[in-house]
């Protein structure tokens, strides 16, 4: 299998995360996507090849281009306001506020365009994640070109990140610029499976009222886990896409079986669906020993729910999502892949 990796994740090395009612060492790490790498290369699992360039002509069909315009600019605009520290949003347009403006000073503006305030902005941000897109984007061209499968190693990851919203450690939806990108190069339909612990509820937001772009998260009970406010199993779509959103909130302490069960259900609704091509937001956070989520797979259950994704036999990129046993992390990661290839 063909992984995609740049160097420049580790321009993304936050110092400061706020969790727990602490100011922390961020979970998302540099070290998350050189333990996936090193164990790539230890299973000798294919070609690694750095990412092409791209414009941001793909990513502007997804995100908002003044949202991205201030995630470019952003920590040059915090230093310049004389604040010290990491950019972190600290005030919102909440539901007593109807008119929502996009303020000038930057403390506004990282309101406005924040979901969480966990979530800070530092030096090389805008860069990794512009890298981080590139990687999706030539994954995505391999597939196109030919290739069956892909991996796409992208930090930092994405799914959480709507149109013109960043927060829980994602600023390019890096999943639904893919999915779009095939959609936009002759794709009828695209599925997008997101197997991460956390809703993907960027990706939901995106794709809401379409049809052509199939979205279906297993993930933790909204009522219990981050992000809290999308995920619930009656959100099916609206418009022309009522019916091609299904989510599968699952509560604490959810193992494999039941875990599996709700994959088999989202897989059959694949089938059923019949996509040109599936994008797994691969996040491995469901793992027992992860500390900010509540499943309980272990690592052998990582290749068995690949292979079952592999029984779909369909055009399948792999974009890496979240994971933070940070030591386990290339174990679970590729475990995926090899049970995918039916190693």
């Amino acid at each position: 299998m063909l992984t995609v990796y740049s160097e420049k994740h580790k321009l993304r090395d936050a110092k400061t995360e706020l969790y727990g009612g602490e100011l922390v060492a961020p979970f998302e790490c540099p070290a998350r996507a050189e333990y996936i790498l090193e164990r790539v290369q230890s299973e000798k699992l294919g070609e690694i090849v750095p990412p092409d360039d791209f414009t941001l002509d793909p990513i502007t069909r997804i995100h908002d281009s003044q949202f991205l315009h201030f995630i470019e600019n952003c920590w040059q605009a915090w230093q310049s306001s004389g604040y010290h520290g990491e950019a972190i949003p600290t005030v919102w347009p909440s539901r007593r506020m109807p008119q929502q403006r996009i303020p000038d000073h930057v403390e506004g503006k990282l309101g406005y365009y924040a979901l969480a305030g966990e979530t800070s902005i530092s030096n090389g941000t805008w860069e990794a994640a512009r890298a981080s897109a590139n990687v999706a984007l030539t994954a995505q061209s391999a597939i196109l070109n030919g290739a069956k499968e892909a991996f796409a190693l992208c930090r930092p990851p994405g799914h959480h990140a709507a149109s013109d919203m960043f927060g829980g450690y994602c600023f390019i939806n890096n999943a639904a610029v893919a999915a779009q990108a095939f959609i936009d190069q002759g794709a009828s339909r695209v599925s997008i499976l997101d197997v991460d612990f956390h809703h993907g509820n960027g990706t939901q937001a995106i794709f809401y009222d379409r049809a052509d772009v199939m979205f279906c998260s297993l993930h933790g009970d909204p009522n219990d886990a981050f992000p809290h406010f999308l995920g619930y199993a009656d959100e099916t779509g609206s418009g022309s896409g009522e019916g091609y959103n299904h989510n599968y909130p699952m509560g604490p302490g959810t193992g494999f079986k039941s875990w599996g069960s709700a994959l088999d259900d989202a897989c059959q609704k694949i089938r059923n669906y019949a996509p040109d091509a599936l994008v797994i937001s691969l996040g491995v956070d469901t793992f027992e020993n992860d500390p900010i989520s509540f499943f309980k797979l272990a690592s052998d259950d990582f290749k068995r729910y690949g292979a079952t994704i592999g029984g779909l036999n369909l055009p399948t990129l792999f974009i890496m999502e979240g994971g933070y046993a940070v030591e386990e992390i290339g174990i679970n990661a590729v475990n995926v892949l090899q049970g995918y290839e039916g190693i």
